[in-house]
């Protein structure tokens, strides 16, 4: 039995933050493009960051800023423009947007996280930014909340929030999570942005532990086009105000803590992997029974990112050998000839030789709208399991006019 239970909320449900979106002028379409979280005290925080060779000013700069002491009170986001490959202009502008929360809600400029999201290549338009971050005092407040969670979108065509509670020490502990995501998605962070906060009072080098583990198990282990963004990281702030006797690794509960995490970030990155841009259909690659955890995941990369296994399930077309193919260019040490495929319920090859199925049943499986792919190495006692989904025409439309 599950410690936490899911509840209706948003990213200042929990104890102690607000939170509000406003338009700016970022976006050519007047849709909210800046984003602010606040804390009332500062908070414990970690985070995780794309592993892009060009790194955008943000990540720099927020990183930086974490390492000096690991809190954060505040997170600006700004989406419409990515700040990326920018140069010394981004960084200065990055840190401009710093230092206007800091001055505009009086905290510590290092205590302020930055994140961008969108058109790489382009300056911020600073004016607006200055302009939108000088609203934001005034656009916070009690119902502002739900906001934020519009204001990171770009081609995103739903709201990703969830949010969950549990006892820790006899006192309510929660965690709410929203993220943007649709495009350039892969695994080992693409263009996501993920912000998580609660209320829980932990230990700083653990909350980073917990963040970097869970990351392994759920945002790395998407993809919707096979591409790594500049720009992604996720942020996890606890400010301690549940009072909560503080988690660590001897702590009794905080193994329930760490599952209430895992399931919040684990939906979050089923719901970019849903909303991937043109998607119909969501597919879960499952793979059990592999000789260790780094073969599983690679295998279920592997096949979840494979262009012909998403086209097919796009078309409803049960087609098995672009399964195998996908296992066989996974580089995991596995053996060739002890594969069992399924689609659902539906075995579809057995020992690595397909077995008679029926064509109709496969078919009226794969027009759902999320099909699970389950692969048996039936060579150990491990697992993975990554989140994807097809590769329809929208996606070609949505990215060819992205610019315009």
């Amino acid at each position: 039995m599950c410690a936490y239970q899911v509840i209706e909320g948003h990213i200042a449900k929990p104890q102690g933050y607000q939170a509000t979106g406003i338009y700016s002028g970022i976006k050519k379409v007047e849709k909210l493009d800046l984003g602010l979280i606040l804390s009332e005290v500062p908070a414990a925080s970690a985070a995780v960051y794309t592993t892009n060779l060009f790194q955008a000013p943000p990540c720099h700069v927020t990183r930086e800023s974490l390492e000096k002491e690991g809190k954060l009170q505040a997170v600006v986001v700004n989406s419409g423009n990515a700040n990326a490959c920018t140069g010394s202009k981004g960084v200065d502008d990055a840190k401009m947007m710093q230092h206007l929360v800091s001055q505009s809600f009086g905290v510590p400029k290092d205590y302020v996280a930055v994140a961008s999201t969108g058109v790489i290549g382009q300056f911020l338009p600073m004016d607006c930014i200055e302009e939108g971050i000088l609203q934001l005092p005034k656009a916070l407040n009690n119902e502002s909340a739900p906001l934020f969670s519009q204001s990171i979108m770009t081609t995103d065509l739903i709201e990703k929030t969830v949010c969950v509670e549990l006892p820790i020490d006899g006192k309510k502990v929660t965690i709410a999570g929203t993220a943007k995501g649709s495009g350039m998605i892969e695994p080992n962070m693409a263009t996501m942005l993920g912000f998580i906060t609660t209320d829980v009072k932990i230990e700083q080098s653990y909350l980073q532990k917990l963040l970097r583990k869970a990351t392994d198990t759920t945002f790395n282990m998407i993809t919707v086009d096979g591409d790594t963004s500049t720009n992604d990281m996720v942020v996890l702030m606890a400010n301690g105000m549940a009072e909560n006797n503080e988690l660590n690794e001897q702590h009794p509960e905080e193994k329930e803590f760490y599952q209430a995490l895992l399931y919040v970030m684990q939906e979050l990155a089923k719901k970019i992997a849903r909303d991937g841009e043109g998607a119909t259909k969501l597919i879960e690659v499952e793979v059990t029974g592999a000789p260790s955890v780094e073969a599983a995941r690679q295998v279920a990369k592997s096949v979840i990112g494979s262009s012909l296994v998403k086209t097919a399930v796009f078309g409803a077309d049960a087609n098995w050998g672009r399964i195998l193919c996908a296992v066989g260019y996974s580089s995991a040490p596995i053996q060739a000839d002890k594969l069992d495929v399924f689609l659902g319920s539906i075995q579809v090859v057995e020992a690595s030789f397909p077995i008679p199925f029926s064509e109709e049943e496969a078919y009226a499986y794969l027009q759902g709208d999320t099909v699970k792919i389950g692969i048996h190495l039936n060579e150990g006692e491990y697992q993975a399991i990554a989140w994807g989904c097809d590769l329809t025409y929208d996606y070609v439309k949505i990215n060819a006019h992205y610019r315009t």
